[in-house]
């Protein structure tokens, strides 16, 4: 793992988990984001893929509110420079951008629920990067190889430092009128 705050790729269903859904096993990774103990990456194709998502009739989220939502993650993540390909191929090609992504940066994760990306977890492990579920990215074990280090990560509920110069908001996600 790279000095200072974990550096992660999240998935889209991760992204959705944290910022529409507000699911409990994420809440812990967007308070990491929020507080600045987690470094949250990103590159173009994966907000490309985001945006897309949030656009979909089932999310039932007008312009402003996806708007809303893209600018708060725009503020707690880092943009990476377009990735090259990485050293991994991923069985789903729709998937391959975050481990593209997540290699290009040097992350020390990639969050994700998505089972192809999953089933590369031992590979891209004993290259360096951790693949890993919401719930299990915030546990001392999956982020600390050491012994006698203090957890990095930890649930905030107060903590509003973000990662970038931005400000990252705090509030609930926007629901469309």
């Amino acid at each position: 793992m790279s000095g200072g705050a974990p550096r992660v790729v999240i998935d889209t269903n991760v992204l959705l988990d944290i910022w529409v859904f507000d699911d409990p096993s994420a809440r812990p990774l967007r308070a990491g984001i929020e507080a600045g103990r987690v470094r949250a990456l990103r590159s173009e194709q994966c907000d490309a893929e985001f945006a897309e998502v949030l656009a979909r009739g089932q999310f039932g989220l007008d312009e402003a509110a996806r708007a809303v939502l893209l600018e708060r993650w725009a503020a707690c993540s880092e943009p990476v420079a377009p990735p090259p390909a990485a050293p991994l191929s991923c069985a789903d090609p729709d998937d391959q951008k975050f481990l593209d992504a997540a290699f290009a940066a040097g992350a020390d994760l990639l969050v994700t629920r998505d089972k192809a990306l999953l089933q590369l977890a031992r590979r891209a492990g004993a290259l360096g990067l951790r693949i890993t579920a919401a719930a299990e990215a915030m546990t001392y074990d999956r982020l600390h190889s050491h012994a006698g280090s203090t957890p990095a990560v930890r649930p905030s509920t107060n903590a509003t430092q973000c990662t970038s110069t931005a400000s990252c908001p705090r509030s609930e996600p926007p629901s469309s009128p």
